[in-house]
């Protein structure tokens, strides 16, 4: 039994296979060679511990066996929430190595996310953290395992007796040998996450082969070497830091990754000195504090080679602060869950480096820039970018009404970003179509958001807005009609209670007497976001 998903048409795959991109290679792959070849160099530095390439794969071998042992394995898929720790990446190898096809819920994720990649997906499998406010207590497991039968539950948890403790089974190997069964290469490996446009979150199936070739081609264009090291500071299941190349890419050359439970600069500054770390991957947000942190006192990290910076708008400004400050170099990466990645070049000139995000990075990246009319605009203006290659997929999972807005009937994925195309073939994003919030690199749908406000028995009509912000990129301001005036901290409170993420409370709240509207009777959102800065300046 295999998971569903929209496949590539024969003529594509043929052509990715003869091309080499598609090496019908599990990614487990990645871990197996280096267990073998490089089995004493270190793979992952976690606070105190230190686990080599042979200690990783027998971890993972061990979990994979236990989980073998309780019937756990081809088809089955299981729902993961897990910090930035090496268990993470333990379980990761661990499921892909015996088929089970796991989606990793970022650790910020509350009730309301985690409820509904569950009902798409009906785990036979959840892994957490009994720390995590969401597993303190065995109310919401309880729940899941009332309406997923045979439901196990692993937690991570001190308790080296409980049967649950994922400790527990890392640290005993199994009573029988290990079958190891990973899924084709062909076939769904693992879900990622969308950035979520809707009130839904999209779960994007990859394959094997499209992500094994977009970390191999990533390694390639980063010039990455076995003696570098990336800290993982960002959370470890979100695309970027897991493929971009980030931990996966340094795991396929048999470089080291090193752990940081976020990217509070101080900390991170102390890791990198300890641990001599060459490579870390930021969002804007991040290298603001970053590069303020490192002025007070004036400090150069020695061992860092590259920063590389991702996942929301960076403006040129900063990034012109970012070499001199540190004294290393910049990469500008512009990417998504869905596929295609662009870089700029590790050689390129001062302009293409701080006012633009590079090429996309494989020569069978079909990128075009459309305008309104849905036709192709010349380069130097401004379209909404479509693609589609060997590792953008081609649909998102038992979404057909979604997908079949967003894809279009020749495989090309609609992004909904808005951005210019150079003569070269360089893209400078300048913003998104869609309404969503772009918050520090974390999407908020502002559709989900408003249903929640909605749901409050005062408030009448919301509307959820950007407004720039110059550390975070964007933040959210709730324009309400409501009954009664609610403090912030009292609408913040109640969407606590609803489950959702803490980054997606709204950072300011603003009443009206009656909500604008369209010629069409929608909420206008570009005149509450004028109303916005007018009031604010």
């Amino acid at each position: 039994m295999t998971v569903a998903f929209t496949p590539w048409p024969n003529e594509f795959s043929q052509r990715y296979r003869d091309k080499g991109y598609w090496q019908d290679l599990p990614l487990t792959e990645i871990l197996t060679r280096h267990a073998q070849e490089r089995s004493d160099a270190i793979a992952i530095i976690d606070g105190q511990r230190q686990f080599d390439y042979r200690q990783f794969k027998q971890l993972a071998d061990r979990l994979a066996g236990h989980l073998q042992s309780r019937g756990i394995g081809q088809g089955d898929t299981a729902l993961v929430q897990l910090g930035n720790r090496a268990e993470f990446y333990i379980v990761f190898f661990a499921l892909l190595s015996i088929g089970v096809v796991p989606i990793n819920a970022l650790y910020s994720h509350r009730r309301l996310e985690l409820s509904d990649y569950a009902a798409q997906i009906k785990p036979r499998l959840l892994i957490a953290e009994q720390c995590h406010p969401l597993f303190c207590d065995t109310a919401f497991i309880d729940e899941l395992c009332c309406t997923y039968s045979g439901l196990e539950v692993l937690l991570s948890s001190t308790d080296p007796q409980s049967r649950t403790s994922l400790e527990a089974l890392l640290a005993r190997d199994p009573a029988t040998p290990l079958r190891l069964s990973p899924t084709d290469a062909g076939q769904v490996a693992f879900f990622q996450l969308s950035g979520g446009s809707t009130g839904t979150p999209k779960l994007i199936p990859r394959t094997h082969n499209d992500y094994f070739y977009s970390v191999r081609r990533s390694v390639q264009v980063c010039r990455l070497l076995s003696k570098d090291r990336f800290l993982c500071a960002l959370p470890a299941a979100h695309n970027y830091p897991l493929s971009s190349p980030g931990a996966l890419g340094f795991f396929y050359i048999g470089a080291c990754v090193v752990m940081a439970t976020n990217p509070e600069p101080y900390e991170c500054f102390r890791i990198i000195e300890r641990h001599s770390v060459t490579h870390v991957a930021l969002v804007p947000s991040a290298v603001a504090l970053w590069i303020q942190a490192a002025r007070q006192p004036p400090q150069r990290l020695s061992s860092l080679k590259l920063i590389q910076v991702g996942g929301a708008s960076f403006s040129e400004h900063l990034a012109r602060q970012v070499p001199p400050t540190f004294g290393c170099r910049l990469q500008q990466v512009f990417g998504m869950a869905e596929g295609m990645v662009a870089y700029t070049d590790l050689d390129d000139s001062d302009e293409a480096l701080f006012a633009s995000q590079g090429r996309p990075m494989s020569a069978d990246d079909e990128v075009r820039v459309l305008g309104a009319d849905g036709q192709t605009v010349a380069d130097g203006c401004v379209g909404t970018l479509a693609t589609r290659g060997p590792y953008t997929v081609r649909g998102y999972y038992l979404s057909h009404e979604h997908n079949a807005t967003v894809f279009d009937a020749e495989g090309f994925y609609h992004t909904g970003d808005l951005v210019r195309r150079s003569a070269d073939g360089r893209l400078n994003v300048v913003g998104r179509v869609k309404d969503q919030i772009n918050r520090g690199a974390e999407k908020i749908a502002a559709e989900e958001v408003e249903r929640l406000l909605l749901s409050h028995s005062l408030i009448i009509q919301a509307a959820l807005v950007a407004y720039t912000d110059p550390l975070m990129g964007e933040k959210s301001c709730a324009f309400l009609v409501s009954e009664a005036t609610l403090s912030l901290p009292q609408v913040r409170a109640f969407l606590r209670e609803c489950g959702i993420a803490e980054y997606k409370l709204p950072d300011r709240i603003e009443y009206i007497d009656q909500m604008p509207l369209t010629p069409v009777g929608k909420i206008n959102k570009v005149f509450l976001r004028q109303t916005f800065n007018q009031s604010s300046s």
